[in-house]
């Protein structure tokens, strides 16, 4: 039996790890609820949110690789980070990358990158249906080169768990050319969109910004974090708050140091070469500086609190350069093009030669599908009839065998009848030859 004790303490064990409301025990669980209706709800708003595949095609070199580990980190959350590309599957085509990976994951974006031995060009391309839009990066850095020419680069833990905010810049308006507004749209749609309503200001950690130059054609991207400083304190104390703090080795007290001169009004040791450095977080102009509807990351940021926006640049960089536009995933015909020209009476024949190569094309995959059919019914008939050939030859060893027991009994039973007979003559004689006797 178990101890008394025993079962006390265990009791009392569980009962102290339970949620406890004073000295009474707290209620967490006291509704039901409807899991199948949440999940439901959950999986239709994440249907909602586009989801991206950053892949290589090719062989392509180190710095390459990089920078596609660095886009997938813009890409975050909703991005595969650690997608690793089969070799054996590089060559393939969008079309296939769309079919078996892309559409069963729910994928919405893929932006492909091959590299040449001239160009580095990107794909991207909306799933499932398209357009494709094919890009020639002329000039990109990674993250590490952006953080090496940096003074103090940002770190901070958790600033990719929630998506950056897209800005879009001199793209025109309602009358800029087509494929400008198709490369605004794309690049708004590759991130998820911001419900101002429901939005946390603790999760607007990120800005991803598209420039267009228009004189080139080039879109520049550039990749931000936002820093919030505490402003109207001295920006000793604001060191204090943000607990950095300073060397005090030569002065007597830390009000020396607040402000700047000793109890005999002499300057402090360190009060002038601390006051001389300017404020790296806090930028001069004003007009950065806002009040806080919300606790935002850092400390000294709380609510209704003034804090200095500034802007840090991540990375990575990179400009790019809009060569062609086509329908479907990069297997239509083309609808702009950056380099070639083309009249109308071009576009027309160009037109009515691919739906004649489609047409043609479609026409040799029916007829190479009935040309299998043909063959598998052939095979399927030879096969039957391979099968009937056996069950007939099986057949006819079954009747033989029959057969032949059939007529082994028939002869052993006429071979009987002799005998018998010749053994009825025997007894026949037999009692010829008693009467014989008995006569004389």
């Amino acid at each position: 039996p178990v101890p008394t004790s025993f079962v006390c303490f265990l009791y009392q064990y569980l009962v102290s790890k339970m949620p406890k409301a004073g000295h009474r025990r707290k209620k967490t669980r006291t509704h039901v609820v409807d899991e199948t209706a949440q999940s439901a709800l959950a999986s239709n708003e994440s249907l909602k949110v586009p989801k991206s595949l950053i892949i290589r095609r090719g062989k392509v070199e180190s710095e390459v690789s990089e920078l596609v580990d660095d886009l997938r980190n813009v890409m975050l959350p909703y991005t595969a980070l650690n997608f690793k590309e089969d070799p054996k599957n590089r060559k393939h085509t969008l079309a296939r990358y769309s079919k078996e990976l892309a559409m069963p994951m729910g994928v919405s974006h893929i932006l492909a990158i091959s590299q040449n031995a001239e160009h580095l060009n990107l794909r991207l391309a909306r799933i499932p249906e398209g357009p494709t839009m094919t890009f020639r990066i002329t000039q990109f850095s990674l993250v590490k080169h952006v953080r090496s020419i940096q003074r103090r680069p940002y770190t901070s833990v958790g600033i990719h768990q929630h998506s950056p905010i897209v800005v879009t810049n001199n793209f025109g308006d309602s009358t800029a050319p087509p494929h400008v507004k198709l490369m605004r749209i794309t690049f708004q749609n590759m991130f998820p969109a911001i419900n101002v309503a429901t939005v946390k200001l603790a999760q607007c950690r990120r800005v991803v910004l598209f420039n267009f130059i228009e004189e080139k054609g080039v879109v520049e991207m550039r990749h931000y974090v936002i820093k919030a400083t505490p402003v109207g304190v001295d920006r000793k104390v604001r060191r204090i708050i943000q607990t950095k703090i300073p060397n005090l080795t030569n002065l007597d007290d830390i009000s020396d140091y607040i402000t700047g001169t000793t109890a005999s009004g002499n300057a402090a040791p360190s009060a002038s070469t601390t006051g001389a450095i300017l404020s790296d977080s806090e930028p001069e102009d004003e007009t950065s500086h806002v009040v806080l509807a919300e606790k935002y990351s850092g400390r000294g940021n709380g609510k209704q609190q003034k804090s200095a926006l500034k802007l840090v640049e991540l990375g990575p960089r990179m400009s790019i350069k809009l060569l062609k536009v086509e329908r479907g995933l990069g297997e239509g015909d083309v609808m702009y093009h950056a380099l070639i020209k083309k009249t109308p009476e071009e576009v027309r024949e160009l037109k009515e030669r691919k739906v004649k190569e489609q047409q043609l094309k479609t026409n040799r995959r029916e007829k190479q599908e009935s040309n299998v059919e043909k063959k598998r019914k052939a095979k399927d008939e030879k096969l039957a009839r391979k099968r009937k050939r056996k069950e007939e030859r099986e057949q006819s060893a079954m009747d033989a065998l029959r057969g032949g027991a059939t007529s082994g009994g028939s002869k052993n039973y006429d071979s009987d009848s002799p005998s018998e007979a010749s053994e009825g003559s025997v007894e026949k004689s037999d009692g010829n030859s008693d009467d014989e006797d008995q006569s004389e």
